[in-house]
């Protein structure tokens, strides 16, 4: 892999990572434009203790462009976009309209491909590896902020979702702050270790799972299933066999095998529900450990936790979508109409042959 890193026009930051090592990048970003500014700031809420980002100039952000107007294609001819070059493998830029920005963290855009009518299911493997080597150089990059606590790899796909540019990419986020949802499994973990002398959640969860029916595939070094107590219809996760607290803990087995187990379940999901169905909108997301002090958890260590990606659909039948109404908005309790085991059946049953 080489990395190329630049700047654009109004001053953020443009990494290139190619394949290979003989890549030039010197396109150099001719768009007019002006310092980017932003409003985001962070405010926590006193009764529930979580954290909120505020971030009024999203709402000038790019929505739905035409595709020969696309943001994340390589510029070509007059049309300008945020790369300046006219190809690249995988591009990673900070994002002109940052939910997190300065002392409220940071947030980046990696585009997967050049290729606007691609997806990542549709990648080769070893793209997908590319990729993977972005996520953890991203994360390994942003944890050295001053202002970082906790690195959030994640990909939102469809316009189901919320999705509102149609090329295929992810993104970064970079909290200053443990997020509420890892924070509540770091509660967990520190109970378990204190309830039973000192044995680890993740690995016992995992152990459990492997002896069930909710096992979607497995290799020598990944593990996928649907958990117990799944929230949404269709959802899927994928630990490494060996516990690392994030991507940067994986070691050379687990990174080559893991662009086949990813890019087999994404196909998967967009079997789920038959031939002639859009494809499936999913997040997926990877949870790590957070890079700062973990005081309050009582006595957890980063090595407590374990890296592991979770991969889910808010399709929960053909044509029908799972919405979060007022239980699982108003109270935080999810009602799942597909039961674990059934979704487990069915991601095993539309394996790639």
């Amino acid at each position: 892999m080489k990395k190329t890193s630049t700047r654009l026009a109004d001053g953020r930051e443009l990494i290139y990572y190619d394949s290979r090592d003989d890549t030039v990048r010197d396109a150099v970003d001719r768009r007019p434009l002006g310092r980017t500014v932003t409003t985001s700031e962070v405010r926590h809420d006193p009764l529930l203790g979580d954290a909120v980002a505020v971030a009024s100039h999203r709402q000038a952000r790019t929505y739905h462009p035409p595709a020969d107007e696309c943001p994340l294609c390589p510029s070509e001819g007059d049309r300008l976009s945020e790369i300046p070059d006219s190809s690249y493998d995988v591009a990673v830029f900070e994002n002109r309209f940052p939910s997190l920005a300065g002392d409220a963290g940071r947030c980046e855009v990696v585009c997967f491909t050049s290729d606007h009518d691609a997806s990542f299911a549709r990648l080769t493997e070893e793209q997908a590896g590319l990729v993977l080597d972005a996520w953890t150089d991203r994360t390994a990059e942003l944890s050295h902020l001053p202002s970082v606590e906790q690195v959030f790899c994640f990909e939102n796909r469809g316009a189901e979702i919320g999705v509102t540019l149609g090329h295929p990419h992810g993104q970064i986020y970079a909290y200053p702050f443990t997020t509420p949802r890892t924070a509540l499994m770091l509660r967990s973990v520190a109970a378990y270790k204190q309830g039973t002398g000192g044995e680890n959640l993740f690995d016992a969860v995992l152990e459990w799972e492997l002896a069930g029916e909710r096992v979607v595939l497995e290799t020598e070094h990944w593990v996928a299933f649907v958990p117990y107590a799944a929230h949404w219809p269709y959802e899927v996760h994928l630990y490494p066999r060996r516990r690392v607290p994030d991507l940067l803990g994986l070691d050379e087995g687990a990174r080559t095998e893991f662009p086949k187990v990813y890019l087999e379940l994404l196909r998967r999901f967009d079997r789920i529900f038959g031939e002639g169905e859009p494809p499936t909108p999913y997040i997926s997301a990877w949870h790590q450990a957070p890079f700062g002090t973990l005081e309050e958890f009582d006595g957890v260590a980063r090595d407590d936790f374990a890296l592991h990606l979770e991969l889910f659909t808010i399709r929960r039948t053909s044509g029908k979508l799972k919405f979060l109404a007022g239980s699982e908005s108003g109270m935080s309790v999810f009602i799942n109409d597909v039961p674990p085991e059934t979704a487990a059946q069915r991601l095993r049953e539309v394996a790639s042959s």
